[in-house]
């Protein structure tokens, strides 16, 4: 079964977005695929390269960037929600005269368009948070 997540909590909210992460490796460790992981709102500071939290606190980053590298898991961010949290790549930095990227490379921003593709390409669509 090939399956898309929405994530919309931050990591530093609750478990939503480790749950979520969490959900995904065990998917594919069932043998399913995963289509793409959409963040939104909250949820894109879960890509974020810049964010230092307490020893006793994982901040899930790698946890993410390891299902891209292992499983070439498709980590996409809304544009909007990018924006406005400051999660920004490259070129967004560049754009906006900004000194540097604040995402992991891993991570790509993007439109809409994008959930609306991995919604129609799944079989089922997950949602983390909200």
């Amino acid at each position: 079964m090939i399956y898309s997540l929405l994530v919309m909590s931050p990591p530093a909210s609750g478990s939503s977005a480790a749950t979520a992460a969490r959900f995904a490796q065990a998917l594919i460790e069932a043998g399913h695929s995963i289509r793409r992981v959409f963040f939104l709102d909250e949820g894109v500071t879960c890509a974020s390269s810049l964010a230092v939290f307490p020893q006793d606190e994982s901040s899930g980053l790698q946890a993410w960037v390891d299902l891209a590298e292992r499983h070439g898991v498709d980590l996409v961010l809304c544009v909007s929600s990018a924006l406005r949290y400051g999660m920004l790549d490259n070129t967004e930095a560049e754009r906006h005269e900004r000194p540097c990227a604040s995402i992991h490379p891993r991570f790509t921003i993007s439109g809409l368009g994008q959930l609306v593709d991995a919604t129609a390409t799944s079989d089922r669509l997950v949602t983390f948070g909200g």
